[in-house]
């Protein structure tokens, strides 16, 4: 008897130690510089991993929103683009959120992770991941449909085949009031004031540039009218995005608004694929 609990903890042991290794790479491959964590740990800001192809999900059963989500992109020869898929709600959440959550609350199902992107570069499985309602959360139309796509579409047609590979973290911005804002819900969802992407070129020397929309906008306005610092958005957020980046590196790369290499000036004002 000794010796059979003696075989089963050693094949705990071995399968534990296996699922850590992968887990730790999976996030390696999907993150750069650690995946965001907390100043203040907080009930609002406790949230789970959710791990999906090509992309790392910060969810919270709290405020039922990804709080960040973290992907890579690179630069493709060939398209892996396959039909627009369904949503889908995902079990792994502890709050059901279903496909028609939203319906007649005034707000899309906006993805974080975006369809298009994550399908060029990761392919079928990982696209069908996008349609999760765990990488969803509301947008007002004109941000969605429009400024938030063309964003998307810069991203993906013309930074990553400029610098071959990038890290993007976006997500949610909630307001500063507590409450009634923590009331403020589309059925079990709280609705955010705002969102952000962060872009990160790695490298030994990174560059960086970073966006914050409100819900507020048009969906009209050029792209560049919206730059913020990694520092503002982490001030809005309280995440700290990139936590293993050296102090020194950390303050030239979050500290300040660089554009120079993006070119975004060419693209700021192009207007949405569809």
């Amino acid at each position: 008897m000794v010796r059979n609990l003696g075989i089963s903890l050693l094949f705990v042991l071995v399968g534990t130690g296996l699922w850590y290794w992968q887990e730790q790479d999976v996030r390696a491959r999907l993150s750069w510089m650690g995946l965001p964590t907390w100043d203040v740990i907080g009930p609002l800001n406790v949230h789970r991993v959710l791990r999906n192809d090509g992309v790392l999900i910060g969810w919270s059963d709290i405020r039922v929103n990804p709080l960040w989500v973290s992907y890579r992109l690179r630069d493709v020869d060939e398209s892996r683009i396959a039909s627009r898929p369904d949503y889908q709600q995902d079990w792994r959440t502890l709050w059901p959120v279903a496909a028609d959550s939203y319906g007649g609350s005034g707000y899309d199902r906006g993805h974080l992770a975006p369809n298009y992107a994550i399908a060029l570069v990761h392919g079928r499985e990982a696209q069908l991941d996008t349609f999760l309602m765990s990488n969803i959360s509301p947008q007002r139309p004109d941000l969605n449909r429009r400024l938030w796509q063309r964003l998307e579409e810069v991203v993906i047609d013309h930074f990553v085949p400029r610098f071959d590979a990038l890290q993007v973290v976006t997500g949610p911005v909630f307001p500063a009031d507590i409450f009634p804002s923590v009331l403020r819900r589309v059925g079990l969802v709280q609705v955010p004031s705002a969102f952000y992407k962060i872009l990160v070129v790695p490298g030994e020397r990174p560059m960086a540039l970073a966006f914050l929309m409100p819900q507020t906008v048009h969906g009209n306005e050029p792209l560049d009218r919206y730059l913020a610092s990694i520092d503002e958005i982490e001030a809005r957020t309280g995440l700290d995005f990139f936590p293993l980046l050296p102090e020194t590196v950390e303050r030239g790369l979050e500290g300040r608004v660089r554009t120079q290499g993006w070119k975004l000036q060419e693209v700021a004002r192009l207007p949405a694929r569809y």
